[in-house]
């Protein structure tokens, strides 16, 4: 069993309110969960309406099925203008 966690931070230039924030968070988070086999959870900056940190896990038989997991989510949550990802820490347990 391979386990990978991935920790973005990213910037939300078009919230002007935590409201704004949540609201783009969300429409990212159930895309992502619902196109991918992962778990998404916003882990930091949960006050600060611009700026979020958000959590992906996957878990999978193979590193190679995990990496290829994580790094099709990473493309579309690039993928969205709303957000831009400026720093990626990816970990293996």
């Amino acid at each position: 069993m391979i386990i990978s966690s991935v920790v973005c931070e990213c910037i939300i230039y078009d919230a002007h309110s935590l409201k704004d924030k949540r609201a783009v968070l969300q429409r990212v988070q159930t895309r992502l969960k619902q196109k991918f086999n992962i778990s998404v959870s916003e882990v930091g900056f949960q006050d600060t309406w611009q700026r979020t940190q958000i959590a992906i896990v996957a878990v999978t038989s193979s590193r190679k099925s995990t990496e290829k997991e994580i790094q099709n989510a990473l493309q579309f949550l690039d993928s969205f203008p709303e957000l831009e990802r400026t720093l990626t820490d990816i970990e293996w347990l």
